[in-house]
């Protein structure tokens, strides 16, 4: 082999190594965002996360979903988390008060309504006062205490004076998608989720819960978690679910803007 070739070689060959090497230091360069975010949000933040990368390749954005009460425990425990999404504000204002969340950094960012839900095959249940009925046996809502729109549902059949009546039927579950998924797989006879939640299935029947400030107002408030270690980028997506191309996705998915 002549000299020439395998200078050739040795060039190509240290070329390669460069490259991959560089390839390598991109991947291990991109910076990692855990949002903890309130389960009935699942769908839209994927959207809108996917989006974001998009826009942002150095950025990718890892979700933890679950009830707002236990999301709020993990936050004040420690948990290694950017940024907070809750389906309630005393949650949110909690951590706040406890200066665990950026105090220049948080929002009311969105608004929801609460329903009620049954099979569409269902036709018995036509309000909530048809709850009381004797072949009505068991209603799914998130755990009250934990979990938001379980609380806003209390509040609501409290407000409609049934809370009394429907106690013993209610079957309490850690968070708002496992009321959707007991209605869908008739493992109860109906549940209360949030509007949103219903719009997303095509097994359930939404009924309007009838009446005025039946429960607090549903306000999803959003802020970026003090012990962040990505403060900037962690800053940069908060802003940017504040923008009107990330509104337009979580208004497709029935969400409202919080000032509306």
């Amino acid at each position: 082999m002549s000299g020439l070739k395998k200078l050739h070689i040795i060039l190509f060959t240290a070329l390669s190594l460069f490259i991959s090497g560089c390839s390598a230091d991109n991947a291990t360069t991109q910076t990692e965002l855990t949002i903890s975010a309130a389960a009935s949000l699942r769908e839209v933040m994927e959207e809108t996360g996917q989006l974001y990368m998009k826009q942002n390749p150095g950025i990718k954005i890892v979700y933890n979903f679950g009830g707002s009460g236990s999301l709020q425990q993990q936050i004040s425990q420690g948990a290694p988390v950017d940024l907070f999404i809750s389906a309630a504000e005393d949650k949110f204002d909690y951590l706040y008060s406890k200066k665990l969340l950026h105090q220049e950094h948080s929002v009311r960012l969105l608004k929801n309504e609460l329903v009620l839900i049954t099979q569409k095959t269902s036709k018995g249940i036509t309000s909530a006062e048809s709850l009381t009925a004797d072949n009505i046996k068991r209603i799914a809502i998130g755990t009250p205490e934990s979990v938001p729109a379980g609380m806003y549902g209390k509040q609501a059949l409290i407000s409609l004076q049934l809370w009394d009546d429907l106690e013993q039927k209610i079957i309490p579950t850690k968070d708002v998608r496992q009321v959707l998924s007991y209605v869908e797989t008739e493992n109860v006879d109906a549940g209360i989720v949030y509007k949103t939640d219903a719009l997303i299935s095509d097994k359930v029947r939404i009924i309007p819960l009838e009446g005025k400030e039946l429960h607090d107002p549903i306000v999803y408030p959003v802020g970026v978690v003090a012990a962040t270690k990505h403060l900037n980028e962690s800053v940069d997506f908060f802003n940017f679910l504040k923008r009107q191309e990330a509104m337009e996705i979580f208004k497709k998915y029935g969400f409202k803007a919080a000032l509306e």
